[in-house]
C-alpha cells in the first residue's frame, strides 16, 4: 500500500511463518464449521458472533502478511544525509555504511534497519521503524482471536445448548472432540506466548526503548528527553489519530521527530 515489498529469503523464517498461517487456517475453517454455523442455525447465537470472528480473523491475517512483506526500514546503499543531521549519523562496523543512530545491523538479513527492535522469525522479517506498528497490530489481534477461540471452545461444551441436528457422516463432526481439543491447545500456547511478547513491546514503547537497546544495557546511558506515551505511540503508528492505530489497511506516514531525541545504540 504505497510501500515497496520487502522479502527475506530465510527457510527457517518460512517454516515459522507457515506454522502461524496453518494455525490461523485451522481455526478459521473448523471453528465456524463446528461451533458458529451449527449454533447459529439452531438460534443459539446471532450472526454478530460470526461476523466478529471473521472480522478478527481478517485483521489478524492482514497484519501478519503486511508485517512480513513490509520494508522494516532498510537503509539504502548510499543514503543522502542532510547537512544539519550529519552529527546524528554513525558508521556501521559490519557493513561500513552510514546509518542514523538507534539503527542496528541485522545479521540474518544482512543490512541495517532504522530503529530496529528485533528480527522475528514468525513474520520472517525484521521489526523496525516502518513495520513496528504492524507487528503490534499482529500481537493485538492474535490475542483477541485466540481468546475468542478459547471462549467458543468452552461455551460449546459448557454453555451452549446441545445441538439437535448434526451430520455425523461428515469427518468434521465425527472428530469434533479431537478437533476442538487441538484448537484449544493451540489457542492456549499462542495466547500465552503472544501476551508476554505484547507486554514487552508495550513497555518498550512506553519507555521509548527497543528490545536491542534493553539487551545492550544502554538504557542507563540514554540522555534524550523522556516523551509522553501518546507521542511515542504516535511515532510508532505514524498518526495521532488513535482509531487508526487499530487499522492495518492503511499507509503509515512517519512523523517528523527532532534528531535530538536520537541516541547511540
Amino acid at each position: 500500500m504505497g510501500r515497496r515489498i520487502h522479502f527475506v529469503v530465510d527457510p527457517q523464517g518460512w517454516c515459522c511463518m507457515g506454522l502461524i498461517i496453518f494455525v490461523w487456517l485451522y481455526n478459521t475453517i473448523f471453528i465456524p464449521k463446528v461451533i458458529l454455523f451449527p449454533h447459529y442455525e439452531e438460534g443459539h447465537i446471532s450472526v454478530v458472533a460470526i461476523l466478529c470472528y471473521y472480522f478478527c480473523s481478517l485483521f489478524c491475517i492482514a497484519s501478519l502478511l503486511r508485517a512480513s512483506v513490509a520494508d522494516p526500514g532498510k537503509l539504502p546503499e548510499n543514503p543522502k544525509i542532510p547537512v544539519t543531521e550529519r552529527e546524528y549519523w554513525e558508521l556501521c562496523n559490519k557493513c561500513n555504511m552510514m546509518r542514523p543512530k538507534r539503527s542496528h545491523h541485522c545479521s540474518r538479513c544482512g543490512h541495517c534497519v532504522r530503529r530496529m527492535d528485533h528480527h522475528c522469525p514468525w513474520i520472517n522479517n525484521c521489526v523496525g521503524e516502518d513495520n513496528h506498528w504492524l507487528f503490534l497490530q499482529l500481537c493485538f489481534y492474535t490475542q483477541i482471536l485466540s481468546s475468542y477461540t478459547l471462549i467458543l471452545d468452552f461455551c460449546h461444551y459448557y454453555y451452549f445448548l446441545p445441538l439437535k441436528k448434526e451430520n455425523w457422516d461428515v469427518f468434521v463432526f465425527r472428530h469434533e472432540l479431537a478437533l476442538l481439543r487441538i484448537s484449544a491447545f493451540m489457542g492456549l500456547i499462542i495466547l500465552g506466548g503472544i501476551s508476554g511478547l505484547f507486554y514487552t513491546q508495550l513497555m518498550g514503547i512506553f519507555t521509548d526503548t527497543t528490545s536491542i537497546e534493553k539487551m545492550s544495557n544502554c538504557c542507563e546511558d540514554i540522555s534524550r528527553p523522556r516523551k509522553p506515551w501518546q507521542q511515542t505511540f504516535s511515532e510508532v503508528f505514524g498518526t495521532r489519530w488513535k482509531i487508526l492505530w487499530f487499522i492495518p489497511f492503511r499507509q503509515r506516514q512517519p512523523l517528523r521527530v527532532p534528531y535530538h531525541f536520537a541516541n547511540h545504540v
